[in-house]
């Protein structure tokens, strides 16, 4: 500091002592006379009262001469304050006119020409003239006297008190003791010096205090203190508030801080934390042995700095550190090494499954591919067929052949979008996508991922996860897929993905149109019996707690099961009559009877009650009216009945039956093509326009559509037209136009195990589709009559109905 009037400390501290010398104390006393003519020292930002000791540091020139020529005299000089701290070299016009005389107490030359002086304050002095020199600047002064106080009122007592007691509140406030100081304060009565003594401690502006110095009546000059007083008060339990409340959140915050570093140590004791006792570390060892790519590690170390920014017990403290830990727990690169015996493949293939031949050779047609290029993406497989034909269990199977994990995912009743992509990291709980949690299941990028029930996945305001599969289901994306949790790009391309449904009609055709159909029809009677025999019986009397020697269940009796107890395209109901079978003889050995229990067609009734199926349709003869229809389901095939009644009206067609839009206009074009063809089908035409015509498809709660039972109607219609039964072994499918040709029909398997399960003899179906004989096992066209027809005319010689020749 070149050059500073200010004090020593911003809090100006009373200086007392008994080493006080003599001169000082007879000017306390009054016994000392001040001169007219004194040295001026200017100081900066401070003002100085009667009776106030501080310390000064004095560099400006004129100053130290003052110093000097103040020493050399009688130690006597009057201490103005600046207007404005920033002038170098203060002229009269930049110094308040009123001061205090002041008597230099001590003197300290420092070691770099300054010099520190202590002065005490002894009497208030206005300038009357300023007597220039050149080394120093002399001012001639007059002494201010206060006046005289000689009775206390009611007004000067109140002040006084107002004052102490504010004095001690600030002095509490500020955590001084206010003992000793409150007993100095009490002791003083006069009013101005009392003034002084508080306002010589008090932390105000220059400006305010040069106010309170200039003030010669001393109530006046105490009313101005103790409003000073009031807002000091004020200010102080502000900052006293302020001071609590930081102090409250430091002692919080360490008193957690040395209860975790406690728990940290008794946990080291316990052995419960590693010697390096680090979790972050840790958790950043992990990241590094994870595999992950240079982008996502990137962005995990991002999350790692902040998280070691945060307070541990912070929410996003846990946020943070629960998507590390996930980052960690994802496989990266880590892989299961495929099985590349084709030969033990098709081994494992055909142990677990019957049949199925066409899904078992493209399961080993890939395998060969990738035993040839080890770099080819998985392949999106859908099997589509019926419930219980076994396309669930077909993924298990693919991957103990390809020596893969195995993850199942259900997408039934699915609606909303973030089960697949996942929540964003927005609030506490959120978790990535299931197929993400599906990848950290598996603990490998290269699983059999089998989507389950892809058929039945909706969608609301929540989002369409049909949707969100597109990138899953396309080997062109999804190498890098982005779970909204991750949000880092994931490697789905090496997963091989399975997709199961009943039907097609629901899949989206962008999503459909990602993925390879492989159709797997429902079973025939005899690949029913032997899967029963090889799978199912097997099964079952292991999980009963039987043995083989306990129950013979014999070819017979599972062909009785197969007809007058299930009606199913799949096996599910089969192998739960089985378990019923299985069960009551677990129950005769728990009872302690011995086998082996031999169960006859006689016995099966006991056992498993009343047949829930019986040929009550293969009547002798069918009446007028009605025809035997094959329709297909997404389980599998059924006997459909179409019946028609005449009665009197006006030609009212009528229909029943809960037919769907497309039913309902089948039967509205047979009924015009039985009226187009009337005379030629030797019919009444106006026994048409005098008769209203009720069609009717039983099973009435039952909704049904498709156009698959035109020719069905018009063969009931002419039927009942005609007053013509028709036979009762002969089923039929197609489409009818209204030209008379017949269109082909999907689901001919189906409808054909159908027929034979329900008895049915002869079966008519389109000429086109011939194409679907080889999906019809031999056995199945050795119990059954397959008649193909282009045209509608060519049904009625198998129906047993006479054509005139005559055209109409």
């Amino acid at each position: 500091m070149n050059d500073n009037e200010k004090p020593e400390t911003q809090e100006k501290k009373k200086i007392t002592g008994p080493d006080l010398n003599p001169d000082a104390k007879q000017a306390k006393e009054g016994e000392l006379e001040i001169p007219s003519t004194l040295p001026l020292l200017p100081v900066r930002d401070i003002v100085v009262f009667n009776y106030m000791i501080l310390p000064l540091f004095v560099g400006r020139e004129k100053s130290v001469q003052a110093i000097d020529s103040a020493l050399n005299n009688n130690r006597y000089l009057l201490i103005c304050t600046q207007k404005d701290e920033q002038v170098e070299n203060p002229g009269p016009e930049d110094i308040y006119q009123t001061g205090t005389v002041a008597l230099i107490m001590r003197m300290l030359k420092m070691p770099d020409g300054r010099l520190k002086v202590l002065v005490q304050g002894i009497s208030r002095a206005r300038i009357k003239k300023f007597i220039q020199t050149d080394s120093m600047d002399t001012v001639e002064v007059e002494v201010v006297k206060d006046r005289e106080f000689t009775e206390t009122t009611s007004e000067s007592e109140a002040m006084l008190r107002a004052a102490r007691e504010q004095s001690e509140k600030i002095l509490g406030l500020r955590g001084i003791d206010s003992a000793e100081i409150m007993a100095v304060l009490n002791t003083v009565d006069d009013p101005g010096r009392l003034a002084d003594l508080v306002a010589s401690n008090l932390r105000m502006k220059p400006a305010e205090a040069q106010k309170i110095l200039e003030c010669e009546d001393p109530l006046q000059r105490l009313k101005m203190v103790n409003e000073q007083l009031i807002k000091e008060v004020e200010v102080a339990s502000m900052q006293a508030k302020i001071q609590n409340m930081a102090k409250e959140g430091m002692d919080k915050a360490q008193r957690e801080y040395f209860l975790r570093e406690q728990l940290k140590a008794i946990r080291k004791e316990l052995g419960d934390v590693s010697e390096s006792g680090d979790d972050l570390e840790q958790l950043r060892q992990s990241l590094k042995k994870a595999g992950l790519p240079s982008k996502v590690m990137k962005e995990a170390e991002k999350q790692l700095q902040r998280l070691e920014n945060m307070h541990p017990d912070s929410a996003e403290s846990t946020v943070a550190r629960t998507y590390l830990e996930w980052l960690v727990d994802i496989p990266w690169k880590k892989k299961t090494k495929d099985r590349l015996d084709i030969k033990q493949a098709e081994k494992i293939l055909n142990q677990d499954h019957y049949d199925l031949e066409k899904v078992k050779e493209r399961i080993l047609e890939y395998l060969s591919v990738r035993k040839l290029n080890p770099k080819m993406k998985g392949p999106i497989l859908c099997f589509v067929g019926p419930p219980g034909v076994g396309k669930t269990s077909l993924g298990q199977s693919i991957a103990r052949s390809l020596n893969r994990k195995f993850v199942r995912m259900s997408l039934g009743g699915m609606r909303d979008e973030a089960e697949i992509r996942g929540h964003r990291r927005t609030y506490i709980g959120s978790m990535p996508g299931r197929i993400i949690q599906g990848m950290k299941e598996a603990g490998a990028i290269n699983p059999v991922f089998m989507l389950d029930e892809i058929d039945k996945v909706g969608s609301d305001f929540r989002g369409d996860p049909s949707s969100a599969l597109l990138e899953v289901l396309d080997p062109e994306q999804n190498h890098s897929f982005t779970d909204h949790y991750l949000n880092v790009p994931y490697d789905l391309s090496k997963a091989m993905f399975v997709c199961t449904a009943n039907i097609l009609d629901t899949i989206p055709s962008a999503l459909l149109d990602r993925m390879e159909v492989i159709r797997i029809p429902g079973y025939t009677e005899q690949e029913k019996i032997k899967i029963a025999d090889k799978y199912l019986l097997p099964r079952q009397i292991a999980e009963n707690g039987l043995t083989r020697k306990n129950i013979q269940l014999g070819e017979t009796v599972i062909r009785e099961i197969i007809r007058n107890y299930t009606r199913e395209a799949g096996l599910r109901n089969l192998e739960r009559e089985i378990g019923g079978v299985c069960r009551k003889i677990a129950r005769q050995v728990a009872e302690g009877k011995k086998g082996p229990f031999k169960i006859t067609k006689k016995g099966l009734a006991k056992m498993l009650g009343i047949p829930k199926y019986q040929n009550e349709d293969r009547d002798k003869e069918l009446p007028p009216g009605v025809a035997v229809g094959l329709a297909w389901t997404p389980y599998g095939g059924e006997i459909l009945h179409v019946e028609v009644s005449l009665m009197p009206g006006k030609g009212k067609l009528i229909l029943t039956g809960q037919m769907g839009d497309v039913m309902k206009e089948s039967a509205q074009a047979a009924l015009s093509y039985a009226r187009s063809r009337a005379l030629k089908l030797g019919l009444d035409e106006d026994l048409l326009d005098r008769r209203d015509i009720h069609i009717h498809v039983p099973a009435g709660a039952t909704p049904k559509d498709g156009p698959s039972a035109g020719v069905t109607m018009v063969s009931a219609l002419v039927s009942a037209l005609s007053d013509t039964p028709l036979a009762n072994d002969t089923g039929m499918t197609g489409e009818i136009t209204l030209r008379g040709r017949i269109l082909p029909v999907g689901g001919i398997k189906e409808k054909i195990l159908a027929a034979v399960g329900a008895g049915i003899k002869t079966v008519i179906i389109p000429g086109s589709n011939k194409r679907d004989f080889d999906e019809i096992p031999a056995e199945l066209r050795r119990n059954i009559k397959i008649k193909t027809v282009e045209n509608i005319d060519e049904v009625w010689p198998v129906l047993g109905i006479e054509i005139k020749k005559t055209a109409c």
